[in-house]
């Protein structure tokens, strides 16, 4: 089977084919680093976390490049004497780092700051101009839109049908859709943010940050470049065409996630519905924060409710139930856990077509619910087989209710509390059992199956689980 993604730029599913059958090289937008996470920097992270777990599947080796924009307007503005702009951004990308963390996403093999790839950008910048796309004017360096007839490939649209780019002053611009490269140094900013180049002192563009740090990490040309569907335009757009303009391929399939909604609405300061990662890791368990924003398709907007973190926690406690169910049952040798599943047929279908998580995880439930019913049917060897068939895809997602990482595995203090105020009770319903009193041993069980506990009696005794 090939792996198919969606390349926007081709505006259809393509074959994947790396450059390096043994080794992908995938390059993601990162954050700009001026406030916190939100739930959609989770969501875009997640899905190319998702991304990369099959590609190395698939490939063997992934090097993953997700870079840190920590100079920019937005970091700037928020510069104050109490936290300078750099200290500011410092502490907010440790604050990504850990809500990314937090939801099992896999550290890049590289994180890039823009700050520390400064000359990799002046150079990429004297190249565009001495190659006539780029010119200086007051103290900025522009890229000039008009005379790279490619400008628009990665959008389709035509120079003409966009709006002005807005993201420096207008001061010499030739054409109003021209875009920074090279800011001069602004009397009302940081001195700190500012650094001597053959146009003046000054920093950098966004767009060009992206377009050098890649290239210094894999040269002119490499397998994907992904990010959210709302960096399309401009960003995407104009690292193309700087970095095509400049001579080199750049990137060969560009994958870009859905944006989130709440309640129907876009995400935004302005309508007041913006939901923090803190707040979000706060309210829910990692895990089924997890499961929830990886449950639909990547490239689907994802409308996020209450409702959307109660099914996930359902659907992850019938997996757990049934992991614990088969431990408990077959009693595995150490033999038996070291035993590697096979990527279900199905499930590797699914993940192929252009990462179809959903339908993913619709085998992964079937193999729950089969296994289920050969340890009803006492059958071993069927039940051995899902289950490790569910270990080896809930690995590859990320979801694997038994991962230390979700800590879910009895060790800690709440766990410990609630197995032994179950446990007591089980004790209690079996003396109760013991002495024919049936009547108290009826209202043990009902008051465990009020607090949403269910109770499994077999011969080897009474096993408890939240009841999902």
């Amino acid at each position: 089977m090939t792996l198919r993604l969606y390349d926007t730029k081709a505006q259809s599913l393509r074959d994947f084919v790396p450059l390096d059958p043994e080794h992908v090289t995938l390059y993601v937008c990162g954050p700009t680093v001026q406030s916190g996470p939100h739930i959609g920097h989770l969501r875009g992270a997640l899905a190319f976390d998702l991304l990369r777990r099959w590609l190395a599947h698939r490939h063997g080796r992934v090097t993953f490049i997700r870079n840190v924009t920590d100079i920019d307007d937005k970091v700037l503005r928020n510069d104050s004497e109490r936290e300078p702009w750099w200290a500011l951004a410092y502490r907010m990308e440790r604050e990504f780092t850990r809500a990314y963390a937090a939801i099992g996403i896999q550290a890049p093999t590289y994180e890039p700051r823009a700050t520390a790839f400064i000359p990799q950008m002046q150079e990429l910048i004297a190249r565009l101009i001495d190659a006539g796309h780029a010119y200086a004017a007051a103290g900025d360096v522009y890229f000039d839109v008009r005379s790279w007839a490619e400008y628009g490939a990665l959008t389709r649209q035509s120079p003409d049908a966009m709006e002005p780019e807005a993201d420096a002053d207008t001061r010499g611009k030739r054409d109003p859709r021209d875009f920074a490269l090279w800011k001069g140094a602004k009397p009302d900013e940081p001195a700190t943010a500012s650094w001597e180049s053959p146009w003046g002192a000054g920093r950098p563009g966004w767009h060009i940050e992206c377009s050098a740090m890649s290239r210094r990490f894999f040269g002119p040309r490499f397998d994907i470049h992904g990010g959210g569907l709302d960096l399309r335009f401009p960003h995407h757009e104009n690292e193309l065409a700087q970095s095509t303009a400049a001579g080199d391929d750049f990137a060969r399939y560009w994958v870009h996630n859905g944006l989130v909604t709440v309640g129907d609405q876009k995400m935004s300061k302005s309508l007041g519905n913006v939901v923090l990662a803190a707040d979000l890791l706060e309210r829910h368990e990692p895990l089924v924060v997890r499961y929830a924003l990886a449950a639909a398709h990547y490239r689907s907007n994802l409308s996020v409710s209450e409702s959307s973190f109660a099914e996930a926690e359902a659907a992850l406690d019938r997996i757990r139930s049934f992991q614990e169910r088969a431990l408990r049952m077959l009693r595995p040798t150490a033999d038996d856990l070291r035993i590697v599943g096979e990527v279900p047929t199905a499930f590797a279908a699914a993940m192929d077509d252009d990462l179809g998580i959903p339908q993913a995880l619709a085998v992964l439930h079937e193999t729950v619910r089969e296994g289920n019913s050969a340890l009803d049917a006492g059958d071993a060897e069927a039940a051995r087989g899902c289950f490790a068939a569910v270990a080896v895809m809930t690995g590859i997602l990320g979801i694997d209710p038994l991962d230390p990482l979700w800590g879910r595995t009895g060790t800690g203090r709440e766990a410990a509390a609630l197995d032994a105020l179950v446990g007591s009770m089980i004790q209690q319903r079996a003396q109760a059992r013991a002495d024919k009193d049936w009547a108290a041993a009826d209202r043990i069980r009902d008051a465990v199956a009020r607090a949403g506990i269910a109770l499994e009696d077999s011969a080897d005794g009474t096993h408890w689980s939240i009841d999902g």
